[in-house]
């Protein structure tokens, strides 16, 4: 069978040594070719040319989540076809890898080598839903490039969260629980929408929901890791279900307090509750309006400035090797 390794160099808890002994295994049962990614974006354009050449019938991603989402969008360049396109297959290196925990690979890429092997000997396989988010028409962001996303995104306080640990990473630092609870810190200082909402939800055929200061879509749960800690921002999210939403309509000291201690106690069955948390499941179709430009996340990836995005669930959209 022959299959694409999509290498990102710079996984945070791989080795060279360990990156050579996953591809050596691979190699015993596949006919693999190995592509070492050089910049931002051509793991999407390898996994591209691999779906587009008809040949490769498996890309394995070997990082962490912004590696696989990148694979995800350029095997999903021409839309899902989780019959006709090649397999996706995950080696967890990042720092949370949360889609290769959510699918139940091990956490270690060595033993995550062994359970992709052990899958790919019996074939086993299931299909993923995955959520796609675009620029809304009659927007600043129309003609925004769509983005699929495997496990979140978000508008708001979480999004701003992840743009500093970006920037704090690019600096030097360590991706550590340390770095990232001193980015929530210093954003939820810096917020300044958290009191007064410019977030709205739209749905069809409902009325608008405004005034929301923070938005948390979710594809599967846990939402998140810290360390060997799920937190389950929206338990009932799903691989099989359309998107979760999340929603805060404003956060307080002693409000956010409250939801930190929630988030931090989450189980697959009591998430985040309170008068101002707006939780939505299995949504197909919906869009979020902001007053002001807000930071905006898929996956973990910062991607700017947002005033609104449109999102779409899709059931079936991908083919993974578990």
């Amino acid at each position: 069978m022959r299959a694409l390794l999509v290498v990102n160099p710079a996984a945070t808890t791989t080795s060279a040594r360990v990156r050579e002994v996953i591809g050596t295994a691979l190699s015993s049962d596949l006919k693999l070719e190995v592509a070492t990614t050089e910049y931002r974006g051509h793991a999407r354009d390898l996994a591209r040319r691999a779906a587009e050449s008809g040949e490769v019938r498996v890309v394995v991603a070997l990082g962490g989540d912004g590696t696989v989402n990148e694979v995800v969008n350029g095997l999903l360049h021409h839309g899902p076809d989780p019959d006709g396109l090649p397999r996706l297959a995950v080696v967890p290196g990042g720092s949370t890898n949360v889609f290769a925990r959510a699918l139940g690979l091990p956490n270690d890429p060595v033993e995550a080598t062994g359970a992709l092997l052990d899958a790919l000997r019996a074939d086993s396989s299931r299909t993923v839903g995955l959520g796609l988010v675009s620029g809304t028409e009659g927007t600043e962001d129309e003609g925004v490039p769509s983005r699929w996303f495997t496990f979140c995104a978000g508008l708001g306080f979480d999004a701003g969260v992840v743009g500093r640990v970006e920037q704090q990473r690019e600096l030097g630092k360590r991706s550590t629980h340390a770095l990232y609870l001193r980015q929530v810190a210093r954003q939820f200082l810096a917020d300044p929408h958290r009191r007064h909402g410019t977030i709205t939800l739209e749905q069809p055929e409902q009325d608008p929901q405004s005034g929301l200061t923070m938005a948390i879509v979710c594809n599967t749960a846990p939402w998140t890791y810290l360390g060997n800690r799920p937190v389950y921002a929206s338990p009932e999210a799903s691989f099989d279900t359309a998107l979760d939403l999340l929603a805060v309509r404003k956060m307080s000291t002693m409000s956010a307090t409250r939801y930190a201690t929630q988030l931090l106690r989450s189980t697959p069955e009591r998430g985040l509750t309170g008068k101002n948390a707006l939780t939505l499941h299995d949504l197909t179709d919906f869009t979020l309006q902001s007053q002001a430009p807000l930071p905006f996340q898929v996956d973990g990836d910062h991607l700017g400035l947002r005033t609104s995005a449109t999102f779409t669930g899709v059931r079936r959209a991908l083919r993974v090797i578990v």
